[in-house]
């Protein structure tokens, strides 16, 4: 698993991480059941603190994509709950989409960029699919 941590910005080091892994999980380069690195081996890998590293699992945990477990550590488990999942998009995008719009992002921009990014997703997905069929 490549990490892409910023240690420049100004986003939170452990949300970094929780992205990070989430975007894993939607390319399916991390998968349902798969055991995460120990918060130990994280920290190690990344050169943080462990206790930034244990902040980002509990998040995943309380949001349904980790399930913790005494033998295996942090394994991807997703508490799926579409109503739930649709909501908390619906918060995070409506923030996003008033900030495009106070910089004259068109609707049209905005489902471009959409299409896109979902596409890459899926894309990813679809692929992944093809190479185990194929085996």
């Amino acid at each position: 698993m490549v990490l892409k941590i910023d240690f420049n910005s100004d986003e939170a080091i452990y949300i970094q991480l929780r992205n990070q892994i989430i975007m894993g999980i939607a390319t399916d380069m991390i998968r349902e059941g798969d055991s995460l690195p120990s918060v130990r081996q994280m920290a190690d890998y990344i050169g943080i603190n462990m206790h930034t590293v244990n902040k980002a699992y509990a998040v995943l945990r309380q949001e349904g994509f980790v399930k913790l477990d005494r033998r295996r550590g942090a394994v991807v488990s997703l508490d799926v709950d579409k109503i739930q999942a649709i909501e908390e998009m619906r918060q995070n995008l409506d923030v996003v989409l008033a900030c495009g719009i106070c910089r004259d992002v068109s609707r049209a921009e905005v489902h471009q960029l959409v299409d896109e990014i979902f596409d890459r997703y899926t894309r990813r997905c679809m692929d992944a699919g093809q190479e185990t069929e194929g085996v």
